[in-house]
């Protein structure tokens, strides 16, 4: 009983950790959109990569919205299986993404990051919304 207990303030670290450094690397984005550019760059290619990091980091709260309302709702707070598949993919991100900004890694990497550890909870996290509250069925 006690690991299923600690799963749910585990879950809201990684949370909070994976989007602290979101939002750290939308304030300092810069340094990001040089490291995806080409040592003679333009002034559109720098706006161009600017305009998929903006967009990239933007997509990735817009999950955190949808992560957060889930959470704190109730609905998938006690959920284990959501708790864990959750609780991995957002430590997953905070690491990659810390080696994100350390080694300035290319930003078509963050897609990648995006997909397993930002859209996949998010898209399971609607799955148990509309199973808890569309089909009134009690969560796994």
């Amino acid at each position: 009983m006690a690991v299923v207990s600690s799963l749910v303030p585990a879950r809201f670290l990684t949370l909070t950790a994976h989007l602290v450094i979101v939002i750290t690397i939308f304030w300092s984005r810069e340094n990001n959109v040089l490291a995806c550019l080409p040592v003679n760059y333009t002034q559109e290619q720098f706006n161009a990569a600017d305009t998929q990091v903006i967009v990239a980091l933007s997509v990735t709260l817009g999950m955190f919205v949808i992560e957060l309302a889930g959470f704190f709702s109730g609905v998938s707070m006690f959920n284990n299986m959501q708790s864990l598949l959750s609780l991995a993919a957002h430590c997953s991100a905070s690491v990659s993404l810390s080696l994100f900004v350390t080694q300035q890694w290319e930003c078509t990497s963050y897609w990648y990051i995006f997909g397993f550890c930002s859209a996949l909870p998010a898209f399971t996290e609607i799955i148990v919304f509309i199973a808890v509250l569309g089909l009134k069925r009690k969560p796994l």
